[in-house]
């Protein structure tokens, strides 16, 4: 008998996700000295140095386990978001929040709507319970909260909403979530993913948690974007109380690591390196959309860290041709969207690197055509 006779079904349609090749990689497999990475959403100014301090503390009793609730992260989330600890749930990065969620509550047979382009987890989640993904696609290539209500039926059982959504960094306004919630049926859960929070600067923009009143509601956050620690996975979701402890029913004992979890407290605290990256990505994004419009490409406005572009050319061509020359982006066939690319906002140096191999790319794939 081989493993085949023995796999589940569900998870033969699945996809494994495939990241953002990291710079180690690019530097074996090429053998370039210099690589800018602008694919992942990654803080380019790195973590706080009050998380590094309290990180490099916390090395020194990593033959202790961990604390398996996270009392004094949530108890500082608690105090900063205005909720109480038993609102959060503290999780191994965002994806593993959005694996609970299915283990919890999906089923083989329920239907959980996504938007189409948007994160790739939401569909890794709901296959591997079996469940059905339903994709809605919208105009702008961002969230048609019309479309996606009007695509509910008897058998869903949740929606992800990505607030700002990756990869096209569009948004909804509060108004739009507020009539969106509305019309959903109380027996469906909204887990709005605002992984993006902290960069977004428009009045329109709502609070996710301001909607855990409303009980299915699970507003989710990261402390991989703006607060720099994609290394240390810390993630965590806020909603009602009952909700987060069904969560905490399949969650495993110590899923959050010590360094992680202080150095993510610290990284709360710190105002200062989250003002300076704010306003590092607000230059960035300037820049980038200058250069991209400048070069005749044209973008989708983003009120995130990164920019989805067009390109004349196929979204891979163009990516291993940067990569090539020391620049990594993300091709967004993986998306869908064959023809079109996203790119991190980085430092003033590495946006300025990224055009300028852009321009050089464009320009050897003209002459081959």
């Amino acid at each position: 008998m081989t493993v085949d006779k023995l796999i589940r079904r569900e998870i033969l349609g699945i996809t494994p996700y495939v990241p953002g090749k990291p710079i180690e990689e690019v530097q074996r497999e090429l053998g370039l000295q210099e690589v800018v990475k602008l694919a992942s959403n990654e803080n380019p100014l790195g973590p706080s140095p009050r998380a590094v301090e309290a990180a490099t503390a916390a090395l020194a009793d990593t033959h202790l386990y961990p604390d398996g609730n996270c009392y004094l992260l949530k108890e500082a989330l608690a105090a900063e978001l205005g909720v109480k600890p038993e609102e959060i749930i503290v999780g191994n990065g965002c994806d593993e929040v959005i694996k609970l969620v299915a283990e919890a509550f999906f089923r083989p047979g329920d239907e959980v709507i996504v938007a189409d382009p948007t994160f790739g987890e939401y569909a890794y989640a709901t296959q591997l319970m079996g469940a059905r993904l339903v994709k809605v696609k919208g105009e702008d290539l961002g969230h048609d909260l019309d479309k996606m209500a009007a695509a509910v039926t008897a058998r869903t059982k949740a929606i992800f909403v990505c607030n700002p959504n990756n990869p096209t960094g569009t948004m909804n306004t509060r108004a739009e979530m507020e009539a969106f919630i509305a019309r959903i049926p109380p027996e469906v859960l909204i887990i709005v993913d605002q992984a993006y929070y902290e960069y977004v600067e428009d009045a329109a923009y709502p609070n996710g948690i301001e909607f855990k009143g409303d009980g299915r509601v699970l507003t989710l956050r990261t402390f991989s974007k703006i607060y720099g620690l994609a290394g240390l996975r810390v993630g965590y979701g806020v909603g009602d109380p009952d909700l987060i402890a069904y969560l905490n029913r399949v969650r495993e004992p110590f899923n959050v690591n010590r360094v992680g979890q202080v150095a993510a407290v610290a990284a709360l605290a710190d105002r200062e390196h989250v003002a300076r990256s704010l306003e590092m990505n607000r230059r960035g994004m300037e820049q980038i959309g200058r250069g991209l419009t400048n070069l005749g490409l044209t973008y989708t406005p983003s009120v995130a860290n990164f920019i989805l572009f067009s390109t004349p050319y196929l979204a891979t061509q163009v990516f291993e041709e940067m990569m090539k020359r020391g620049v990594i982006v993300r091709p967004a066939h993986i998306f869908g969207l064959p023809w079109q690319i996203r790119v991190t906002i980085g430092t003033e140096e590495q946006n300025a690197k990224f055009l300028t191999v852009l321009e050089e790319v464009l320009a050897v794939l003209e002459k081959e055509v």
